[in-house]
């Protein structure tokens, strides 16, 4: 059986995921690829004792980029799978939040 955090690998945070977390109280993950809706609302709930509303998951495709000095060489970043997780508005991840006064 795998732990909450074998399903959870790490949270996003960007300019975007801290607006959703502040105003829309969304909680963006990097997940397993072989994470389900279902495991990813149970290892929410277990490791951050929330309730969770929705779940909405999306598999993020590679890219191609260049490499600065040498326009030919192509380097390829990985996909991976994220998830979107909405909670109560009463609740919220602590971690998400920067520092409290």
């Amino acid at each position: 059986m795998k732990t909450p955090f074998d399903i959870l690998k790490r949270p996003l945070v960007t300019e975007k995921t801290a607006y959703q977390s502040s105003k829309l109280h969304q909680y963006v993950f990097e997940v397993d690829g072989n994470a389900t809706k279902v495991d990813v609302k149970d290892a929410v709930e277990k490791a951050f004792n929330v309730h969770v509303q929705n779940v909405n998951i999306i598999n993020v495709p590679a890219k191609r980029g260049r490499r600065a000095r040498s326009r030919r060489v192509a380097i390829r970043n990985s996909e991976y799978k994220k998830a979107i997780v909405t909670l109560n508005a009463e609740d919220r991840i602590a971690m998400f939040e920067g520092v409290e006064e």
